[in-house]
């Protein structure tokens, strides 16, 4: 008896789980973020400006326009443990630092060259906190924009259905 409610238990959250898998695995947008704890304007512009140097507008809107930035930042508030916070936190800090030694202007203010060169530098940087920092961004910003609403419908042509059935097809 015990057997045969625990498989019918296992059944019901498959089940429930199947049934709530489309609320959450669809596609995000900029307004179903929430309110969250944010970074201090002028980080937030950083960020912005970091992620548009990532993947910038062309002919498709780039991450800026997309609002990876603000995603960034939610994904690391509610999922990231506290070292990851203080990472993106410092990163910041550093990379305003690196652009402010090398062009004497904070990174926000820098045309889109000297913010890819910034980038570089710390790519290359011995320093392992400046690494770490651009590889999380870089992960989390790709990750982000190929998750986006805009690129999942209008680029991918992203299907929820795995397979489409045509029953007027000759066989």
């Amino acid at each position: 008896m015990i057997k045969r409610r625990s498989a019918l238990t296992k059944i019901a959250s498959g089940l429930a789980g199947m049934i709530s898998l489309p609320a959450w695995a669809d596609s995000w947008n900029p307004a179903g973020l929430g309110v969250f704890r944010r970074l201090p304007l002028s980080e937030e512009e950083s960020l912005a400006a970091i992620v548009d140097t990532i993947i910038p507008a062309t002919d498709t809107p780039g991450a800026k326009e997309l609002g990876v930035h603000q995603l960034l930042q939610k994904i690391v508030a509610d999922c990231y443990d506290a070292p990851a916070q203080d990472t993106l936190s410092m990163g910041l800090v550093l990379t305003d630092a690196v652009s402010l030694g090398d062009y004497g202007s904070a990174f926000r203010h820098l045309n889109p060259e000297q913010r890819l060169a910034v980038l570089k530098k710390m790519a290359i940087s011995p320093h392992a906190d400046q690494k770490n920092f651009l590889s999380m961004v870089k992960r989390l910003t790709i990750d982000g924009y190929m998750r986006s609403e805009y690129v999942m419908t209008n680029i991918t042509k992203f299907e929820f259905a795995p397979n489409r059935f045509y029953g007027c097809r000759p066989v």
